[in-house]
């Protein structure tokens, strides 16, 4: 496998990128992590798949994660994220001219590349969205949501804790002890960077039937994380989704027990649009 590390400017701090390959390639898929990750999380078990199918994977720790730079858990707001992605977009079609291009994200992953192929005009070949962060399976308190929003507007920036449970990740100790203990790994978050992920999760929904790019949903039924039911409710909107339900699957179904099974179900549909 080839692996180059870049970086570039994005809103005054490094954005970190990485471009795998193997020796020949047929396509390309920009794989988009989850909040409070990064992309070094799917090297174990996402990219290989993605490579034996032929795919350069594109990856990049969004402003506030991972390697990356900016105030954990804060951003300049959703434009910010949408514009970062399409940079990431941007530079891929002009590295990979001329071959299919795949967006793949997890959670909030998921919130974004959905809203990217609903907002822009860039033509993709598919979208695989995992767990897409369109509504929150639990109640944040009352009292958090309500300074949250109140600091939307008086201090923006301000982080607090997200309030994830890590047990809510996967079924196996062994993954939930590795996210938990990965230095990388951050639980802040900031009026800015959640409460506009949140409104982006509902637009999607709402504006579901407008998506014309071939899409495959994944998401477990006990997710605890991020609800299934908005899944449900933008597959229902969408005739351009398709959905594939894990029977009791947690939030990170590709560290979960159902992986072998859920990555079987990427690597198919992707090998069908290939």
């Amino acid at each position: 496998m080839h692996l180059e590390e870049l970086t570039f400017q994005a809103y005054g701090v490094p954005i970190y990128t990485t471009y795998a390959s193997l020796e020949t390639f047929r396509g390309v898929v920009i794989l988009v992590h989850g909040f409070g990750e990064h992309s070094g999380r799917y090297a174990k078990h996402v990219v290989p798949v993605l490579l034996n199918l032929g795919l350069a994977v594109v990856q990049y720790d969004n402003i506030g994660h991972g390697k990356s730079g900016g105030k954990r858990g804060d951003c300049p707001g959703y434009t910010a994220l949408m514009d970062i992605l399409n940079q990431v977009v941007l530079k891929a079609k002009e590295r990979y001219l001329n071959l299919p291009l795949f967006l793949y994200g997890h959670s909030m992953g998921g919130n974004l590349v959905l809203n990217y192929a609903l907002r822009f005009t860039t033509p993709t070949q598919g979208i695989v969205a995992s767990s897409p962060y369109l509504r929150l399976a639990f109640q944040p308190p009352w009292w958090k949501m309500a300074l949250g929003r109140l600091m939307l507007h008086i201090f923006p920036s301000l982080t607090m804790s997200s309030g994830l449970d890590p047990n809510g990740i996967s079924r196996i100790p062994k993954e939930v002890a590795e996210y938990s203990a990965d230095p990388l790994v951050h639980d802040k978050v900031s009026p800015k960077y959640s409460f506009p992920v949140m409104d982006a999760g509902e637009w999607a929904i709402a504006h579901a039937d407008e998506l014309k790019t071939d899409t495959l949903l994944l998401h477990g039924t006990a997710d605890p994380i991020i609800d299934y039911g908005g899944t449900e409710d933008f597959h229902q909107h969408s005739k351009s989704a398709e959905l594939q339900c894990f029977e009791g699957g947690y939030h990170e179904l590709h560290h979960d027990e159902c992986r072998d099974e859920m990555l079987d179900t990427v690597q198919n549909w992707l090998q069908s649009r290939l």
